[in-house]
């Protein structure tokens, strides 16, 4: 025990350490993790538990609560509007880029035919640790790009679950015939999203309630740490990645008002365990080993890189624009952490040899190592090759702004707000979720900013803290409200009016500071019996 703490306690001194100095170089903290794995292992000799069964739950519950903020952003509604970029990007992409690199093993290196076929599917799916993670701290996860790159991820650790089921079937102990398998996997889905989506959302929705009427924080977060767990070893336990299940807990979740709660509580537990599954992948790090194969395994690195990033820019640009398809093909031009798993079940299963498994761990390793370099300049790769700059999103330029009206949404209303706006001469700014939106604000020649002001870090780039008001023009009811909610939690002192197309839903926004709800319907009565009460009085005189 007094070993374990030892251990614990100096992976915690060399990661604040390490990653102290990576800050100041601008190097980011994903690399110090892994780092620290690799220091941790080598200066107290533990090469032996870095494959360690126990360590690598404790690094995969890291994805786990991940996935679970994930969920949070994507609610069932906003799954149904990017079917597109999950299961069609995410279909294409693992498929083509699985069938590539099948071809380039098999006739390209002479792989056996199940070696191939293993090593393609791996290398199909991208790093959801390092990339969600970066889209996220980077609020680039609300970009178009983002949005793609989020999608195909999904459906990457979607992916995973059949992927698993090929290489039990193809395993020597795999006695069972295909067809039950599938049967038996296509039930406990049925019994996983039955037991999720109608039992658990109310239990979900039941707990939350009551932990949060009783006002003391820490029964609210035993409660969230009790539904993401116990969704993710529901999921584990038919047969699924513990991710699945946190993902699907976070997607019911997304559909309460506890949504921002939440997902602020849960960050502190998200980002120190994502930072000991990173910890755990520097433990599996032979030094040795990639010493002696460094051009192998740079080369079969890059090679893939280039290959991805082809394919995946290949499929995109059939339906979106040059930008946002290099730049989510790059994003996702890595190897993922998943790939870890198969190629410890491959590699126990007799169906790939050890050394090479071995070997392409050290590929997925670097991959991932070197993705955090690159990622966060892939902005400015895509500007220097594209040759014009994308939508403006830094908004230091409204640092000293005061009394301003903020607009959220350049729909059809919003544009008549902001020319009623300038015929009163007030000073506004835009702020829109959409990239076509801001573009058409900016063209229009208005202040105009691409973000989602339902996040409270959005909330304080634009300072609603110092505005006069704010003004919000959109349709959507999930998203008003999302947007309600966070302003009135956010501040007390900014004027909020908002445009309601119901009296349902301004009933359903009753509970929410709002100064003023405008119904249009009824502004559209007002309007009309005003016009003929003056024409009334016209004719009468």
């Amino acid at each position: 025990m007094e070993t374990t703490l030892l251990y614990v306690i100096a992976a915690l001194g060399v990661s604040i350490v390490v990653n102290i100095l990576l800050k100041k170089l601008g190097v980011s903290q994903i690399i110090g993790y892994i780092l620290t794995g690799t220091i941790i292992v080598y200066a107290f000799d533990l090469r032996d538990i870095s494959s360690s069964h126990t360590l690598e739950m404790v690094g995969e519950f890291g994805i786990v609560f991940l996935m679970f903020t994930i969920g949070l952003e994507i609610s069932l509604a906003k799954m149904g509007t990017m079917k597109k970029e999950i299961f069609g990007n995410g279909l294409m992409q693992v498929s083509f880029t699985a069938l590539l690199v099948y071809l380039i093993a098999y006739y390209g290196f002479s792989l056996p035919l199940q070696t191939s076929l293993i090593i393609a599917l791996s290398f199909s799916l991208s790093s959801t640790a390092v990339v969600l993670s970066y889209l996220k701290s980077s609020k680039e996860i609300y970009r178009p790009y983002g949005q793609i790159s989020t999608g195909i991820l999904v459906f990457q650790d979607i992916a995973v679950i059949p992927i698993l089921i090929l290489i039990g079937f193809m395993t020597s102990e795999a006695n069972e015939s295909l067809y039950i398998i599938i049967s038996n996997t296509l039930f406990s889905v049925l019994l996983v999203l039955v037991l999720l989506f109608i039992v658990g959302k109310k239990m979900m929705t039941w707990l939350l309630h009551f932990s949060a009427s009783s006002e003391v924080e820490e029964l609210f977060m035993g409660s969230v740490l009790f539904i993401v767990i116990s969704a993710s070893l529901l999921a584990h336990y038919m047969g699924f990645t513990y991710s699945l299940g946190a993902f699907i807990a976070g997607m019911i979740i997304a559909e309460t008002k506890y949504h921002h709660k939440v997902e602020s509580d849960i960050a502190p537990f998200k980002d120190i365990l994502l930072g000991t599954f990173f910890v755990v992948v520097g433990m599996k790090i032979d030094v040795m080993v990639f010493i002696d194969n460094i051009f192998f395994i740079v080369g079969a690195f890059v090679g893939v890189a280039i290959l991805k990033s082809l394919t995946i820019y290949g499929l995109l640009r059939m339906t979106s624009s040059h930008r946002r398809s290099l730049k989510a093909a790059l994003a996702l031009s890595q190897v993922g952490e998943f790939s870890f798993v198969i190629f410890a079940l491959a590699s126990m299963g007799g169906l790939i040899e050890d050394e090479l498994a071995q070997l392409l761990v050290l590929i997925v390793i670097f991959s991932m190592m070197v993705t955090p370099f690159f990622i966060s300049k892939i902005g400015i790769f895509v500007e220097y090759i594209s040759g014009k700059q994308d939508v403006v999103e830094d908004m230091s330029a409204l640092s000293a702004r005061k009394n301003h009206v903020i607009i959220a949404g350049y729909g059809v209303v919003g544009k008549f707000v902001t020319s009623f706006l300038d015929d009163l001469g007030a000073s506004y700014v835009i702020i829109d979720n959409s990239h076509k939106h801001v573009m058409q604000a900016i063209n229009d020649g208005h202040e105009a900013y691409l973000g989602d002001a339902s996040k409270n870090s959005i909330l304080d780039a634009i300072h609603v803290d110092t505005a006069s008001s704010v003004i919000v023009t959109l349709d959507n009811p999930e998203k008003k409200r999302l947007i309600c909610e966070a302003i009135t939690n956010h501040t007390k002192n900014v004027n909020l009016i908002v445009k309601v197309i119901s009296l349902e839903e301004k009933n359903s926004l009753k509970d929410l500071n709002i100064a003023v709800m405008v119904d249009g319907k009824v502004e559209v009565a007002r309007v009309l019996v005003e016009r003929m009460s003056s024409c009334h009085f016209k004719l009468k005189y």
